[in-house]
């Protein structure tokens, strides 16, 4: 009896490569002091308003009290804890409105802060109250008003004379990359509520997604590639997907979290992020040409 004839094999097609030959955005890695100079000086176009304000939103987890003290580290100098950021337990650490300033070399602050709010959840009754960050969004919430997921400010809890520089001139979504694709349809509609007003009021707005080392084995390993990773790309293609931000105001970060010393490309990513974040920002208070003083 004969052998039986075999079936050749096809050949299989290769995977295709996990990276683009060239990085889609240019990032000069080599600038970080130059990026640091030129915020450290940056002069508002508003002589009489200290600083702009950025609100900072995201889901509880996310890396948004992490990215602000990310932007204190450069700064700095070292890891810094100025904003409590989550733990095991998986809720928000922020329980009250607070304004986060950045210290310059002097002594004296920088012109930009950063209101921290608590964070979003899926379900109703826990997180942040949407309408408490569509009242920061005004410039009504009053600081270190004290965070309640069931029941939103009342107007004992108002800023009833808001100045401009109580105003927010940015919004500022963080986005983890790990988890975007599983983001529930609820929590997208409330971000897309809040992103609704900021239109409303001209506010210009930027996404940072956070965690990009945990979703790209290239970045974790050369955290330079992330703009040659076809994996950060899709993340970022679906950050802009869900908020209809453009991916030009779409920025990836990797927050501090383990190190005991800052990294030079880490702090470059931070670095040009909150530059076109400072940028936006100063062109919305000139947009609003504010004639009212601030302390």
């Amino acid at each position: 009896m004969g052998e039986s004839a075999s079936t050749p094999q096809q050949p299989q097609t290769p995977p295709p490569p996990p990276e683009f030959d060239e990085p889609w955005r240019t990032m000069l890695w080599k600038c970080k002091f130059l990026l640091e100079e030129k915020l450290r000086n940056f002069k508002l176009c508003g002589s009489d308003v200290k600083f702009v304000r950025i609100l900072v939103v995201g889901e509880v987890g996310a890396g948004k009290s992490s990215f602000i003290n990310a932007v204190n580290n450069v700064f700095q100098e070292q890891i810094t804890s100025g904003a409590l950021v989550v733990g095991r337990s998986g809720t928000s650490c922020t329980k009250t409105y607070k304004t986060h300033h950045i210290m310059g070399k002097d002594g004296s602050c920088l012109p930009f802060v950063f209101s921290d709010v608590m964070g979003l959840d899926s379900a109703d009754g826990q997180g942040v109250h949407v309408q408490d960050i569509i009242t920061a969004l005004k410039g009504f919430l009053e600081e270190g008003y004290k965070f309640n997921p069931v029941t939103p400010a009342s107007q004992k809890d108002y800023n009833k004379n808001p100045k401009t520089s109580d105003k927010p001139f940015c919004l500022v979504n963080v986005i983890a990359a790990s988890t975007v694709s599983l983001m529930e349809q609820k929590l997208i509609e409330k971000m897309n509520l809040i992103r609704g007003v900021a239109i409303e009021y001209n506010l210009p707005q930027v996404i940072i997604m956070t965690k990009v080392d945990e979703v790209c084995p290239l970045v974790k390993q050369d955290l330079r590639k992330v703009y040659t990773s076809k994996k950060i790309k899709e993340k970022m293609q679906e950050c802009s997907n869900l908020l209809g931000i453009p991916l030009s105001n779409i920025f990836p970060v990797k927050n501090y979290h383990e190190e005991v010393d800052t990294k030079d490309e880490v702090d470059v990513l931070i670095l040009k992020a909150l530059d076109q974040i400072v940028n936006l920002a100063n062109d919305a208070l000139e947009d609003q040409n504010p004639s009212e003083k601030s302390e």
